[in-house]
């Protein structure tokens, strides 16, 4: 199955990033070829696989701009199957320069194209807003993952976040459909997270996602040392949270995957 997700919410500090890095580990250890897409400037997802931005030659902005062609500018990262398309600062000017572009909405689609087959999944970590970068990655997407907090605060826009997939789906892109909804930084012990889940399973139902994502120290330790959190704790509940996730996510997908107990062998020197 070849299949782009945006992994999108204009929320910021609901854990996308944190998705996308660790989501896409484990579809690679589970024997899927995968490419990461970052396209948020401040390129978290790059450093979350050890990628010092101040060194990449070729960026997201790279491709968006015509510099170069994605494949070009795609790098391996630390995780066995799994190449990275990096971001740094110098994507912060690329929504200014996509107003005067023509098709400006569909830029990213057209740069992903020639890898569209060569992966598996692909899966782009957007910006926290539902600007033209989210607007291009919602159009070049098969769907989109939105991660959730369980707290009040998620629920605030979120309507506006529909909206812009309704408009997206209606104007740019017919195929696109709600992959599922992820529950992150879950804490059962609390009234207001169990009152704020049901509020969410009553918006989306079937689509969120059982598995939920715990809060866990590891999860926040594990990008300052560029590493997903399966390779740097794989045993914490950060970790195995992920695990299922990943493989929830194949199962609703109808993939077959391969069950891997020791990741390691997961590991690329790069």
């Amino acid at each position: 199955m070849q299949k782009i997700i945006a992994i999108a919410n204009q929320k910021g500090g609901v854990g996308k990033t944190t998705t996308c890095v660790n989501l896409a580990s484990y579809l690679a250890l589970m024997g899927k070829k995968v490419l990461a897409v970052d396209i948020d400037p401040q390129g978290n997802c790059s450093s979350g696989f050890g990628i010092d931005k101040s060194k990449v030659k070729y960026s997201t902005y790279s491709v968006l701009s015509g510099e170069v062609d994605v494949k070009t500018a795609v790098q391996p990262t630390c995780v066995k199957n799994l190449d990275i398309l990096p971001s740094n600062i110098d994507l912060a000017g690329a929504e200014v320069e996509l107003v005067g572009v023509e098709d400006r909405e569909k830029v990213l689609k057209k740069v992903l194209a020639p890898v569209r087959n060569v992966y598996d999944y692909i899966l782009i970590d957007c910006p926290p807003s539902l600007a033209l970068l989210t607007v291009n990655a919602l159009t070049a997407a098969s769907s989109i993952l939105i991660p959730i907090q369980g707290e009040y605060y998620a629920l605030e826009g979120l309507s506006q976040l529909m909206n812009t997939i309704k408009l997206a789906k209606k104007f740019l892109n017919p195929q696109l459909e709600v992959e599922g909804v992820v529950l992150t930084m879950y804490d059962n012990r609390s009234r207001l997270v169990q009152n704020v889940t049901e509020e969410i399973y009553k918006f989306f139902g079937k689509k969120v996602f059982s598995t939920k994502i715990p809060r866990n120290i590891r999860l926040g330790e594990a990008p300052s040392y560029g590493l997903p959190v399966m390779l740097f704790e794989p045993k914490c509940v950060g970790s195995i949270a992920y695990k299922a996730l990943a493989e929830e996510f194949l199962t609703r997908n109808g993939e077959k995957f391969d069950k891997i107990t020791d990741v390691r062998v997961l590991k690329r020197k790069i």
